[in-house]
């Protein structure tokens, strides 16, 4: 019989490709998840690993292995799920990481809904960008995750994981309101010799405002970098910068500024559970609740 710790390292393993990016989810050593791998390949019967130099590969038989291992992890939560749903309440804690530009418009509303839903359900927000809430959620250290998918970018199905679409967040052209009549009439491209603000290198914001730029014919010039988005909106009003972001933060913009759609589906604002526990009573009700409150986000 496999062990399921294992398969679960395996799986990590085929998605992280390091066995330290593997210990280091699991809090042990290297060494520990080697040994594991190798009681796993005992228990399989067939050799799941080769080492080529210093990095490990999966074999043919090892990524078959940890495909279905997602199948095994998902049918397992539904067999809890069928316990949890004896009770006739939904209670407990409920850990949430929420991206942090959705905190006042999904987090807030989200426990408020619950509280009145569910009072026996503690819900606990976490501000997280997908990147880090993401593997947290695989590994149990969090039930959902609000998190957004730009569709300029393609980002490809996460495994193991269950995707429920909240609402579409277009993107903005935030621009002097001088420019507003030239970006109307021609898009980006009068923008081609302005000072751009972005989000930090290699962040999806960033690479969505790079993809954007190129689309229209030039590379940008970045010579700002906000982690907070919202906050780059003051500089676009003095006039000495633009930048594109998401619509969930321009609420309130400053004077000055003019906010303009960039043609095209911007990104989708969706919750991720764990496949498979979709429907325990704690998640289920959670996602219930912001079904009801994305209607008013959404406006």
């Amino acid at each position: 019989m496999l062990e399921v710790k294992r398969l679960t390292m395996l799986r990590d393993l085929a998605e992280h490709g390091r066995v330290t990016a593997v210990a280091e989810l699991h809090g042990v050593t290297p060494s520990a998840v080697s040994q594991q791998l190798r009681v796993l390949e005992a228990e399989a019967g067939a050799t799941l690993i080769r080492r080529e130099g210093r990095v490990l590969r999966l074999t043919a038989a090892g990524a078959a292995l940890a495909a279905e291992s997602e199948h095994v992890l998902a049918a397992l939560e539904r067999a809890e799920g069928a316990v949890r749903a004896l009770d006739a309440e939904p209670g407990g804690e409920l850990d949430i990481g929420c991206v942090p530009s959705a905190l006042p418009t999904v987090a807030a509303p989200l426990v408020a809904e619950l509280a009145v839903r569910h009072p026996r359900l503690r819900p606990r927000i976490v501000e997280s960008e997908p990147e880090d809430s993401v593997p947290r959620l695989k590994q149990h250290g969090l039930d959902l995750v609000v998190a957004y998918h730009y569709h300029l970018l393609g980002s490809p199905p996460r495994s193991g994981i269950t995707a429920v679409a909240l609402f579409d967040d277009p993107l903005m052209v935030a621009v002097p309101e001088d420019l507003r009549h030239a970006v109307q009439e021609d898009g980006l491209g009068p923008l081609r010799d302005r000072s751009w603000i972005s989000a930090p290198a290699s962040s999806a914001c960033d690479e969505v405002l790079l993809h954007a730029c190129r689309n229209a014919g030039f590379t940008p010039r970045i010579d700002h970098r906000y982690s907070d988005l919202r906050a780059a909106l003051s500089l676009v009003a003095t006039g000495l910068a633009v930048t594109v972001l998401p619509n969930l933060l321009c609420t309130a913009p400053p004077a000055g500024i003019a906010l303009l759609p960039l043609p095209g589906r911007g990104r989708t604002v969706e919750a991720l559970v764990r496949a498979g526990t979709e429907h325990q009573p704690a998640i289920a009700a959670a996602l219930a609740a912001l079904r009801q409150v994305g209607p008013l986000r959404a406006t």
